[in-house]
């Protein structure tokens, strides 16, 4: 593990998602559905494996009462995850997906169960003592937007979104189905980093003509920098003239007097970096979140983002040789127990 060259004392990451209980169809019909923990379990096995073994690693989850008890379970299972705040049992239940592959990388989800989301006087006494916070839409509906603008005037961290789900709606059936992102603009205010894929790019820039130079167009002084996944091909990124190296300075007390007023000057710096050639039998659920945990890690420990990405990379193709989440730490180190 490298040494965490950026921060004298061990940092506390929040991550806030939601728990899926997964059934996962494969293209070939003569293999049988695999059900296991997915939704934000994989990127808690990805924040896991990537941070320091003295940092602290908070999930902020609903658990349904009817799957409570296997979701502590796995909470424990996982090293380095502190349970006895964040986790939070409520009576509806649990979210449920059946996952049916018709490609590599394209999928059909369906959703059963529904948890509701957070509210800003549930979250506000547990981010207070958090450094930094990773939000990963697994449902959609973890947080409402009012809620979203209240943690973002109040947290003095760096906040890294996926937004996923946040594009998916739900018809009468429960199938997920693309959305335009209503008040898109007043989301990505909430957020210092966001993670997209291809798809999710030209839904959010599908009125802005060239999806690329949308993404080059959103990043300033708040949101410093925009990720879009590519699977197989790996990820590009935009980065604002106010990026640096250390997510941690960038909400400082002086950053906040000056950076309103002021600007930073400078180009947008663009890359794509490529990912790791995977062979063989694969299972990409999970991808994304194994992806975005161990990216805003790296870049949290003081590594480029140049490096953080190319972490990112191969985590997520370690992710496709393994099915599930369960044991997916230890498979993401490289072991074979947890």
């Amino acid at each position: 593990m490298p040494v965490n060259d950026t921060h004298a004392r061990p940092l506390r990451i929040g991550v806030l998602g939601t728990m899926v209980w997964d059934k996962i169809h494969d293209r070939d019909v003569r293999t049988a559905p695999i059900e296991e923990w997915g939704g934000i379990a994989y990127a808690l096995a990805g924040v896991s494996a990537a941070a320091p073994a003295d940092w602290t690693v908070e999930p902020l989850i609903r658990v349904g009462s009817d799957l409570a008890e296997s979701a502590f379970h796995f909470f424990r299972s996982v090293p380095g995850l502190t349970i006895d705040r964040g986790v939070r049992v409520v009576p509806e239940p649990n979210n449920r997906v059946e996952l049916r592959y018709i490609d590599r990388e394209r999928r059909a989800e369906r959703l059963t169960g529904g948890i509701g989301p957070w509210t800003w006087p549930e979250l506000e006494p547990i981010v207070a003592d958090l450094d930094a916070l990773y939000i990963n839409f697994i449902s959609g509906f973890e947080l409402e937007l009012a809620t979203a603008q209240r943690l973002r005037l109040s947290f003095r961290g760096p906040i890294y979104a996926d937004l996923h789900s946040l594009m998916l709606g739900v018809d009468a059936t429960g199938l997920r189905v693309p959305r335009h992102l209503d008040a898109w603009r007043e989301w990505l205010r909430c957020f210092d980093i966001i993670q997209i894929n291809e798809e999710e790019l030209n839904l959010l820039a599908h009125a802005w003509g060239d999806p690329w130079r949308f993404a080059a167009e959103m990043v300033n002084d708040e949101l410093r920098l925009v990720i879009v996944t590519l699977g197989e091909r790996g990820a590009a990124y935009f980065s604002s003239p106010s990026f640096r190296k250390d997510p941690m300075s960038w909400r400082s007390s002086d950053e906040l007097v000056i950076r309103p007023s002021i600007a930073a000057g400078g180009p947008v710096r663009s890359e794509r970096i490529a990912a790791p050639a995977t062979s063989g039998s694969v299972d990409p659920t999970g991808c994304g979140d194994v992806w975005g945990g161990t990216c805003f890690v790296k870049l949290l420990a003081g590594h480029t983002l140049n490096t953080s990405i190319r972490s990112a990379n191969a985590a997520a193709a370690r992710n496709v040789e393994h099915h599930g989440a369960t044991g997916l730490r230890a498979h993401l180190l490289g072991k074979l127990g947890t």
